[in-house]
């Protein structure tokens, strides 16, 4: 984990690992982004609550992201999607932290409700059903 610099705020990265992704049902969010490629993340887990996963800091094998630079605009609208609430971000679905990538430092989405009874995906991809 880092602390956000202003170069980070200014062209930030995201890590998407469900809906958002290429060829997914919410990647139309993405559409200006410039893909930068993928990625595996050893210090978040997936859940799958069904429609979409949910992350959570908690150590895996690497979880399958793919990595983009979005703008502020993007990252506005990515926020609303995700209802995350920049003054209350507990409170949303879901907070964003900065996480490392080969990429560099990206905003990677975490899920703020409970996840005990779904099933764990500790390594690859979450796969739509």
């Amino acid at each position: 984990m880092h602390t956000p610099s202003l170069a980070v705020l200014r062209t930030p990265l995201v890590a998407v690992y469900g809906t958002l992704k290429r060829g997914l049902r919410n990647h139309h969010w993405l559409e200006d982004a410039a893909f930068l490629g993928e990625d595996c993340l050893t210090g978040a887990t997936l859940y799958d609550l069904g429609p979409y996963p949910a992350a959570k800091l908690e150590a895996s094998r690497g979880i399958a992201v793919e990595v983009f630079r979005i703008d502020a605009r993007l990252l506005a609208g990515l926020d609303r999607l995700e209802d995350y609430r920049v003054r209350t971000p507990r409170k949303g679905d879901y907070d964003r932290l900065i996480h490392t990538t080969t990429f560099g430092p990206a905003w990677l989405y975490l899920y703020n409700r409970p996840v005990a009874g779904y099933p764990v995906i500790r390594e690859g991809h979450w796969r739509p059903r």
